[in-house]
């Protein structure tokens, strides 16, 4: 009966469950965060356009610009062989330090011959002012010689004249007054030949002095076996070693100064109205985007880059192009750091003010 009843009997129907909430739509959330980003752009084009357009009303740049410095290029001024070298390629050097030396040892010999040479000289100036001294000697004897026979003359003529002396006596002492003034005349002749080959004398003697003179030359070109650096600077481009022969005037290698730096900053003609000398500017060199330099316009061009090259362009042609054309400014480096060592021929780019 139990099992009838279960039979017959109808389950109770499950609770109902409740509906799930809906959900809002996200597209005016999207939409809203679209316009906001849209915003955000307008703002950061805004600013970058206000920002480019003050930089064009207030600068003008370019990024056509090279690092230059004083260059010195170093060559012997004595030919020989290369006894000593003292620096590398790419070394520092200061200003008066040593770079090489050139073998002296012939040099030394020529600087004693010059010293040899100079005392021959002074011998011989010593000598011919000696034989000045002896023509005047024997000039003040002849002088002397002529006016006793003129005393003499006045004598015989006065005995003459009173018939103590035959008138043969008379003409013998005049013959010898003129042949005491003759002597007297060849002596003074004696003396002017004899100052005449001395010149001056002293050091101031022509020999003397050209003797001097090839002793300081000698001692020169001693010295000049002794190449030392002209400024502070590196050496670039070194390649000697000892035992290579140079030839006085042929370079060498250079020693590149780390005084002076600039940039010789390429700027185009239509721009030059804004640059004038003494305007600050600021130089960006690629090698250090993140340390720029101060440096100030020292000068402009007088004329373009393509004017100044190896073969200037002829534009008197029937297919010429006009073509805008750059020039040349100056700009120097203010604040050099020897952390941030500057490089020539580096690329730059500079930024000047423009003039008011």
């Amino acid at each position: 009966m139990d099992s009838s009843d279960n039979s017959n009997s109808t389950p109770a129907p499950a609770a109902a469950e409740a509906p799930a909430p809906a959900r809002k739509p996200a597209q005016p959330r999207r939409k809203h965060l679209k316009w906001v980003i849209a915003a955000v752009v307008v703002v950061i084009a805004a600013g970058a356009g206000l920002h480019y357009w003050r930089e064009g009303q207030l600068y003008v740049s370019t990024d056509n610009g090279y690092v230059q410095a004083n260059q010195a290029e170093i060559a012997a001024q004595v030919n020989g062989p290369i006894a000593k070298v003292y620096v590398r390629d790419q070394q520092a050097v200061k200003a008066g330090e040593a770079l090489f030396d050139i073998d002296p040892r012939n040099y030394e010999l020529a600087l004693a011959k010059a010293q040899a040479q100079l005392e021959l000289a002074r011998q011989s100036a010593s000598q011919e002012g000696a034989g000045i001294a002896s023509a005047e000697a024997v000039l003040a004897q002849r002088r002397a010689e002529a006016e006793n026979a003129r005393s003499s003359n006045l004598r015989t003529q006065q005995l003459v004249k009173s018939g103590f002396l035959s008138p043969s006596g008379g003409e013998a002492a005049r013959t010898q007054v003129m042949t005491a003034d003759a002597a007297v005349k060849a002596a003074e002749a004696n003396v002017a030949q004899a100052k005449s080959a001395l010149g001056r004398g002293g050091e101031d003697n022509a020999a003397v002095q050209a003797a001097t003179a090839a002793l300081n030359q000698a001692q020169l070109d001693l010295q000049r076996t002794h190449v030392v650096a002209p400024t502070d600077g590196v050496v670039a481009n070194f390649s000697l070693q000892p035992g290579s022969t140079v030839m006085p005037g042929v370079p060498l290698f250079s020693v590149i100064s780390g005084k002076d730096f600039w940039v010789d900053a390429n700027f185009k003609e239509t721009e030059l109205k804004d640059i004038r000398p003494g305007q600050s500017a600021v130089i960006k060199v690629d090698m250090y985007p993140d340390h720029p330099f101060q440096g100030v316009v020292e000068s402009l061009s007088g004329g373009s880059g393509a004017a100044f090259s190896l073969l200037p362009p002829q534009n008197a042609t029937g297919n010429w192009v006009k073509v805008t054309q750059r020039v040349p400014v100056r700009v120097k480096v203010q604040d050099p750091d020897p952390q941030h060592p500057l490089r020539i021929g580096t690329t730059a780019s500079v930024k000047v003010r423009k003039a008011e």
